[in-house]
């Protein structure tokens, strides 16, 4: 993983007329670029917080090549290695034309998803000892073994149920393609993991009826329905970091704890409520471990 530095352009805060960039014939526009401590994200990369205002002139939107600009500058006045990560309002402001521009790379998200797990997740895979992957495209399938082995690496030693969820594809042997990857869990750690297929509905592919538990971690580009564990706090990674699932998880009174890297990164570099609101989600979720414990305790009592 080579980014040392993550730029995180998000919408500003202050929502103040007077905050509003603005663009005039004799004057350009920048963005305020703030470097934050790498004490941030647990030492796993450098945070940059860019906050991006409104834009008001002529009630007209962000010129796009002004936009594009500014971020560029910003970008490049970071230090390291740097990539940037666009909050999707702000990457909806970008045309058809910048978008791959701006996505990040690869690394970037895989740098992104070892902090998260680390600061949100670790508790609960080292704890419960379960895993559900809901893999994506399957012309990605390679890229995201690897990745899901490299985040679950410093876990392994306590993982002993490791399902991927896939999507069946015509012509495509999965087990030959993914060989590598599921020797190397036996071979190093003794573990089986378990592959299951998607199943076909209305809705689109699902998870079957099985229950899972512990952390799901979640690669696919529209919601797969998984069953969560009825007892206890499931902590649900969404590395697409999609509204419409984590409207689905706040469904769940409670049961899930939705991540992903947007919300991972609001809580780095936006105001101490959103760390102290992270910060009850977390606790909660170690109340709830403990009280299904000492559930546990009593019934092996009786």
């Amino acid at each position: 993983m080579e980014t040392d530095c993550v730029v995180y352009f998000h919408p500003t805060q202050d929502m103040n007329k007077m905050a509003a960039a603005k663009r005039h014939w004799w004057e350009g526009v920048t963005l305020p670029g703030q470097i934050l401590q790498a004490a941030e994200t647990g030492g796993f990369f450098v945070p940059v917080d860019c906050p991006v205002p409104p834009f008001y002139y002529k009630k007209k939107p962000w010129p796009e090549e002004t936009l594009e600009e500014a971020m560029e500058t910003v970008l490049h006045s970071a230090p390291g290695l740097a990539d940037a990560f666009l909050h999707p309002q702000i990457m909806t402001l970008m045309s058809e034309r910048w978008r791959a521009r701006w996505e990040p790379r690869k690394e970037t998200i895989e740098k992104l998803a070892v902090a998260m797990l680390a600061a949100c997740a670790s508790d609960c895979l080292r704890q419960e000892g379960r895993v559900t992957v809901l893999l994506g495209r399957p012309g990605e399938t390679d890229w995201q073994m690897e990745m899901t082995r490299r985040l679950l690496t410093p876990y392994l030693t306590r993982i002993n149920s490791l399902i991927f969820y896939y999507e069946e594809m015509e012509g495509t042997d999965i087990w030959e393609e993914v060989a590598e990857e599921m020797e190397a869990y036996g071979y190093e750690y003794g573990l089986v993991p378990g592959m299951k297929p998607y199943l076909v509905s209305e809705e689109g592919l699902r998870c079957g009826r099985e229950r899972c538990g512990g952390v799901v971690l979640d690669y696919a580009d529209t919601p797969r329905f998984p069953r969560v564990e009825r007892e206890g706090q499931t902590v649900y990674a969404d590395l697409l970091s999609s509204p419409e699932k984590e409207c689905g998880c706040a469904r769940k009174n409670g049961r899930i704890l939705y991540i992903s890297p947007v919300k991972y990164l609001d809580t780095i570099v936006k105001n101490g409520y959103y760390r102290k609101m992270y910060a009850e989600a977390m606790s909660s979720v170690q109340t709830a471990r403990e009280q299904d414990g000492a559930k546990r305790n009593r019934d092996a009592l009786r």
